[in-house]
């Protein structure tokens, strides 16, 4: 029986009454993420749903799919303009929105960095470290949900290693709030007065940590959001080409190390069959086989195929014949594929195991230690801390394997024989 079921349908519902399906459409750079987030975001639009688009890449292009006029764009900016009936779009303007919500954390980094002799503007532009446009987003994403603004919003990813920390952050923020923060802010009170006599650097005042502490309460629940699988999953979009599916792969198992669902793979800009040009035959050939190894090496998952449309996909009329062509024969709101990637299981003898999810990953790349209430597998830069439950704290981590991309974690008593 798994231990990690909710007692509730979805864990999330205890803190958003009414919350909005929630897409993350997420891969490689440059395989169409937009137009088809744009695509989805219309089906859904049409389908009756109010939706919202959100760009969470630092170099938007959603207003463009929607050839939406630069005037109409300028007028709105960083803000949910509509873009067609029931369908909003929304490009972030981090600079902005981090002297909005963060606004003392932002002037003092900006200080700390003008005190090294850096010019002022240099020094603003450089205040807006890696991580805050992420941190952004998530904030949108929360209002929204807590605001029950849209039924459907889907988040338009930027390339595969972005938004895999846009996933993991909820869990870094929290780490470093439930363990650094209360310490940090204490010994800064403690030496801020003896230390401004000493160096001439800026120490952050109590205010900036004022501010860090309300971001926090903003992004709270935020994470149950992201990893319940009632109402948020991933949609990889990948090409038919080799290395765009080794990072497809990739970009799969670490999301099911973050614990988030991966409901469909979209192949998408597929040649047609039998063009009558044999230029592309040697194209099409590879497609088919590529287009059969995602079929086997993502199996259970849906599948989903696009082909190359006869132009640019640019404006409603286009992007509504690419999501007819997608949702054909699924609901684009739909949840297509639901297994939890973590599972917490009673095993024989009083033992647990827990089982994680990590497909094309070998033995070898693993690394696992326990921290406290908290077991860390680590799989090459990526790492991640599972929260283990009441029952299986209590006991010693005995053996670990994978098989079948699946990893496996026995938990016992060490005073009991196996």
């Amino acid at each position: 029986m798994s231990m990690n079921q909710p007692t509730d349908e979805s864990p999330a519902k205890s803190l958003y009454q009414n919350p909005p399906r929630v897409i993350l459409m997420a891969g490689k750079g440059g395989v169409g993420k937009t137009t088809i987030s744009a695509a989805t975001g219309l089906a859904c639009a049409r389908a009756g749903m109010k939706t919202l688009v959100i760009s969470l890449d630092t170099a938007h292009s959603l207003a463009d799919s929607f050839d939406v006029p630069a005037k109409l764009h300028d007028k709105h900016q960083g803000l949910p303009f509509p873009v067609a009936e029931r369908l909003e779009i929304q490009e972030l303007d981090v600079q902005e929105e981090i002297e909005r919500y963060w606004g003392e954390v932002y002037t003092y980094t900006s200080s700390l960095l003008s005190s090294t002799g850096l010019d002022e503007v240099v020094a603003e532009e450089l205040a807006v470290i890696p991580g805050m446009d992420d941190v952004v987003g998530l904030l949108y994403l929360n209002k929204y949900a807590r605001e029950e603004n849209y039924d459907v919003v889907i988040l338009d990813c930027a390339p595969t290693g972005e938004s895999l920390r846009f996933v993991s952050l909820p869990q870094t923020l929290e780490w470093y709030f439930k363990k650094l923060f209360k310490l940090e802010r204490n010994l800064m009170r403690l030496v801020r007065p003896l230390a401004k006599k000493a160096i001439d650097v800026p120490l952050p005042e109590d205010v900036v940590y004022r501010d860090l502490e309300s971001l926090f309460a903003r992004l709270e629940g935020v994470d149950r959001l992201l990893l319940d699988n009632t109402i948020t999953t991933v949609r990889l979009v990948t090409n038919a080409e080799k290395m765009v599916i080794k990072e497809t792969q990739r970009a799969f198992m670490y999301f099911s190390l973050y614990r988030m669902t991966t409901d469909a793979i979209i192949i998408n800009r597929l040649f047609p069959e039998n063009t009558g040009n044999s230029y592309y035959h040697q194209w099409t050939d590879t497609q088919r086989r590529h287009v059969a190894e995602i079929e086997e090496i993502f199996a259970p998952v849906p599948v989903c195929k696009l082909r190359l449309f006869e132009d640019e996909i640019l404006g409603t009329e286009r992007l509504g014949r690419l999501g007819e062509e997608l949702f054909a024969e699924k609901d684009p709101v739909g949840i297509w594929f639901s297994k939890r990637p973590n599972r917490f299981v009673r095993g024989e003898n009083g033992n647990y195991i827990v089982e994680i999810d990590l497909p094309f990953v070998s033995a070898a790349e693993l690394n696992l230690h326990r921290e406290k209430d908290d077991l860390i597998v680590r799989v090459g830069n990526f790492k991640r801390h599972i929260p283990l439950p009441r029952a299986i704290r209590r006991l010693k981590h005995k053996k670990a394997k994978i098989s079948a991309g699946i990893l496996y974690i026995t938990f016992a008593d060490e005073n009991r024989s196996e």
